[in-house]
């Protein structure tokens, strides 16, 4: 097994490809976080009620919509990688965010919106997979962790970018729901902001090749021995292309059925265990709670007695937190290892989870029934939740997408992939969907589930995950 190493390997060319592929982890953060401070604006415009889950005028269908694209986004992006090519499916992606972007902010009907939040959601679910895939298939196997972790600080940074953004607005504005630039609200230009991006990120994608694995899988050998002779040098391209060239099926180009165990080895219904692993983290990421934090950290902490500005704050420090953690992350992930970074995770977020329920259950109601916190209350339940979001981003955040991108086969990878991300996304509509009417059932029990969720993570990753440090992707077993 020959080794692309990072002394071999052209590390310009490999950090401009991770920059523009990372563009798509910037615009899934962005679109997950411009909902975060439109809700206002959302209400009014279209007639929601917060509380309802009804499609036709409900605010908890209407966010959680974008969620509804982001697992259709998911699963068939894998496949369609596996047919078009990574790269040409990450055009389309883009083209989604534009349009998605464009036809949100302008939209004045709630169902045409709705359709564009879907529209945009597809884009995420897809840049979700592609691009984790995509870096883990052009990156050495010394420096994939370091390389795929990008992705999650561009996820933050997008998300971020969001909450500055929306607190611009609102703070220029006056209130979200406000005229501003060229008669439209400035909620509507929180949406409108994301086609900035969305543009750099199409034309972007005309300049980074396609990946030598997908190009071997079709047969076009030529082509990734051209690839591979400008990742790592020509010494190595003619091996490495021998060593991709064997990880395929000699009968048939990757399909959909190969998630399915081959006949007569153990597989739990019929699936490889590898997936069950894939999905175990895909679905348990979002389990915990995370996006809770990201999708209503305005109405979370407006419910723990902040402002609306003081809450657009907290989300932009959260933000910032985030960011500076998946920062160790890159520092240890292709050290230590994916593992150990995972339990880590799992056993802080669980503890401050925890912190925050004793926060929540210490609080009182106001007459209308919201949650009240004291000021010491409110302060341990922001420390909390940010020490909540530094272990999530320094484990499962990045680690569990450097994984989905890494662990399985090569014939697998498109198809493994379309699974486990419809999963992931199919939890996180579940989790982003019910929050409303748990928060009003109650705030407490809601983060009880969580906590519970984030314990049980911990002992499936220390029984079912293996590592994957430094294996190259033609090493993975499944």
């Amino acid at each position: 097994m020959v080794e692309a190493s990072p002394q071999r390997a052209n590390m310009g060319y490999i950090g401009a490809i991770v920059a523009v592929a990372t563009i798509g982890g910037f615009l899934f953060g962005y679109d997950s976080g411009a909902v975060n401070g439109t809700q206002p604006g959302l209400t009014a415009a279209f007639n929601l009620v917060p509380g309802s889950f009804s499609p036709s005028n409900g605010l908890g269908f209407t966010v959680a919509s974008l969620l509804i694209g982001c697992f259709i986004g998911a699963f068939f992006a894998g496949r369609l990688a596996d047919i078009f090519g990574r790269r040409n499916v990450m055009r389309l992606t883009a083209l989604l965010f534009l349009i998605g972007a464009i036809v949100q902010g302008l939209s004045h009907d709630h169902l045409l919106f709705v359709l564009a939040r879907i529209l945009g959601g597809m884009a995420v679910g897809a840049a979700s997979v592609l691009s984790p895939a995509y870096i883990s298939e052009v990156a050495p196997a010394s420096i994939r962790g370091r390389m795929t972790t990008v992705q999650q600080i561009m996820i933050i940074t997008g998300l971020t970018a969001a909450f500055l953004v929306n607190y611009f607005l609102a703070a220029t504005a006056g209130v979200s729901t406000a005229s501003f630039w060229l008669g439209l609200e400035a909620w509507r230009w929180m949406y409108l902001m994301q086609a900035i991006p969305a543009a750099i990120f199409l034309v972007a994608l005309y300049f980074i090749p396609e990946s030598p694995r997908y190009l071997v899988s079709k047969g076009r050998d030529e082509s990734a021995t051209t690839v591979l002779t400008k990742l790592f040098g020509s010494d190595i391209a003619s091996t490495k292309l021998e060593e991709i060239r064997a990880t395929f099926s000699s009968d048939h180009r990757p399909r959909l059925s190969d998630v399915l165990a081959p006949e007569g080895s153990h597989g739990f219904m019929g699936v490889r265990p590898i997936v069950w692993v894939g999905i175990m983290l895909a679905v348990f990421q979002q389990l915990v709670g995370i996006n809770v934090i990201f999708y209503y950290g305005a109405t979370l902490w407006q419910l723990a007695g902040f402002t609306e500005n003081d809450a657009l704050l907290i989300n932009i420090v959260s933000g910032a937190v985030s960011i500076a953690a998946c920062f160790i992350t890159i520092a240890v992930i292709d050290k230590i290892g994916r593992k150990p970074l995972l339990l880590i995770g799992s056993a802080g977020m669980a503890v401050t989870l925890f912190v925050m329920v004793y926060a929540f259950s210490h609080g009182s109601l106001d007459p209308e029934g919201n949650l009240v916190l004291s000021k010491d209350l409110g302060m341990i339940a922001v420390v909390a939740a940010n020490l909540y979001v530094i272990f999530f981003n320094v484990s499962w955040g990045p680690v569990m997408w450097v994984m989905l991108g890494e662990m399985f086969p090569n014939q697998i990878r498109g198809s493994a992939l379309a699974v486990a991300g419809f999963c992931q996304w199919f939890a996180n509509f579940l989790i982003s969907f019910s929050f409303p009417a748990m928060a009003a059932w109650s705030l407490t029990g809601s983060y009880v589930f969580y906590g519970v969720c984030a314990v049980i993570s911990f002992f499936l990753v220390q029984k079912f995950v293996h590592e994957t440090k430094g294996k190259e992707l033609e090493e993975m077993q499944g």
